[in-house]
């Protein structure tokens, strides 16, 4: 099933210039913006959004430089591209499973839509703010299957990561915040 989807997804690249490019600005640039547009908060009211920035970028730093890389270490998947003829448009030496960016991502992304959904607890404009933020995330996360860097199955542990870890970061932070 994961070998079917992913050449569902990858078939397409190579085809068409223009959705190349997209891909691989997606899959590999994308996420600067993102990070950008969370950063952007801290300009508009640091002290609304300091503690949303600060649980969010500590959720993705722990979810993708601990656990995904502890869990690479356990366990060494390659790479679509090392053991199938693909259509490839980017390389990476490190392993696929799970995916680093699908657990940095969600990880920010899950963070913000709990911040926007503690602030206003019926959907209102600043839920679509964390709505776009997992839209944003899902678009990186399709583009590294697209341009051949991960399985399906890389990006689905990588995003389940990376929102559990920002979950728990955000219930200990609710917990270490009634505490006097």
């Amino acid at each position: 099933m994961d070998f079917y989807l992913f050449q569902q997804i990858n078939q397409f690249a190579g085809r068409w210039n223009y959705l190349d490019f997209l891909g691989i600005f997606l899959a590999k640039y994308f996420g600067y913006v993102l990070v950008f547009c969370l950063l952007i908060f801290l300009l508009v009211k640091f002290k609304k959004y300091w503690k949303m920035v600060f649980q969010a970028l500590l959720s993705a730093i722990l979810a993708r430089f601990v656990i995904i890389e502890f869990i690479r270490w356990l366990w060494q998947r390659p790479r679509p591209f090392l053991e199938n003829n693909i259509n490839l448009l980017l390389t990476s030496d490190k392993p696929a499973f799970p995916s680093g960016h699908a657990a940095f991502f969600f990880a920010l992304s899950t963070i913000v839509f709990l911040y926007f959904e503690k602030i206003y607890p019926r959907p209102k404009f600043w839920w679509g703010v964390g709505i776009l933020f997992f839209i944003a995330s899902f678009l990186i996360c399709l583009s590294r299957i697209f341009v051949g860097l991960h399985w399906p199955a890389d990006i689905l542990a990588g995003a389940g990561i990376g929102i559990l870890i920002a979950c728990l970061i955000h219930k200990i932070s609710k917990k270490v915040k009634k505490c006097p």
